[in-house]
């Protein structure tokens, strides 16, 4: 390691659906956080770190700031707050306009003296002169560290905003070892890939009301290729959700399961068998009980009067 190595927690902050997990793939050069169309797809902090040789960036991506209306809304704002509180940089993602809302400010208001660098994103959408008035207003709203226009899409701006934040940076050590890019093990990363899929494919409020489990992950390494087998279980809120997740012949079930499986066998590098079934938890967002066996921590309680 050379000398003057960089190295810090840096949290991702900001209003649902701004690309704030698209962003974080695009700086890790690989998927780590699932993406979807529709806001609040991240539950809980994500963990993946950067590693170049003159520094280490651990990135801490959170779900949408909102004003919650369950208790694992609450949890998810409760991991919002977890992270400011904890990182020595912070980055907060915002659209390219001066739409501040609620949630937003709020945010604003909890960053304090933390170092924080504001990204525009999907500055691919717009033309560099619109760009300017919303650089003016935020740059009046609070005094960000830098305003770095970026296209988490497009990689546009991306290797500008490496390099700011690296600026930023303190000396420090390595913190995880060079070739790990994520704490998270390959049981969650499945179970996400499947919620991913339904969030592409299922509407309305169908697929926000679904938690996946993973009851079995077998692997097998004596066939002529490596073999997961893997059994999981997808709760829904309702029978009639049931009814939707499953499909007409089971026909929405197969999709899921297909294009689930297929993403898994590139992330496991190995031939995958997926075995879903789908069972109702009436109202399990609001069971503390059922958020810990689903793996979603329940915390303290927060004041969300301000969002």
């Amino acid at each position: 390691m050379e000398n003057n190595f960089k190295s810090g927690f840096v949290g991702i902050v900001g209003k649902p659906n701004v690309g704030k997990s698209t962003l974080l793939n695009k700086l890790i050069g690989q998927k780590i956080a699932v993406i979807s169309p529709k806001p609040q797809t991240t539950r809980g902090k994500i963990l993946a770190i950067m590693t170049e040789e003159d520094a280490q960036v651990v990135f801490l991506d959170t779900p949408g700031f909102h004003k919650p209306k369950n208790k694992l809304g609450e949890t998810m704002i409760k991991a919002v707050n977890d992270t400011i509180a904890d990182v020595d940089m912070l980055i907060m993602v915002v659209e390219p306009d001066t739409d501040c809302n609620g949630a937003e400010r709020a945010i604003i208001e909890k960053i304090g003296d933390i170092p924080c660098i504001l990204v525009i994103n999907k500055a691919d959408t717009v033309r560099f002169d619109e760009l300017l008035p919303v650089m003016d207003f935020y740059s009046k709203q609070h005094e960000f560290a830098e305003i770095v226009p970026v296209s988490a899409k497009t990689g546009l701006g991306i290797d500008e905003l490496k390099k700011v934040i690296k600026d930023y940076l303190e000396d420090g050590p390595m913190f995880y070892p060079e070739d790990m890019v994520t704490d998270q093990q390959e049981k969650q990363i499945v179970a996400e890939i499947i919620r991913e899929k339904m969030l592409y494919l299922l509407d309305k409020e169908v697929p926000h009301g679904t938690a996946v489990e993973i009851v079995k992950m077998k692997y097998n390494d004596n066939a002529s290729k490596p073999v997961y087998n893997i059994c999981a279980n997808i709760y829904c809120e309702k029978a009639s959700h049931k009814g939707i997740i499953i499909g007409s012949g089971g026909a929405m079930l197969k999709k899921i399961g297909s294009m689930a499986r297929s993403d898994c066998e590139d992330m496991l590098e190995a031939k995958v068998y997926l075995e879903l079934w789908v069972k109702v938890k009436q109202d399990w967002r609001n069971s503390n009980n059922l958020m810990k066996e689903f793996g979603l921590i329940e915390n303290e309680k927060t004041d969300f009067s301000d969002i």
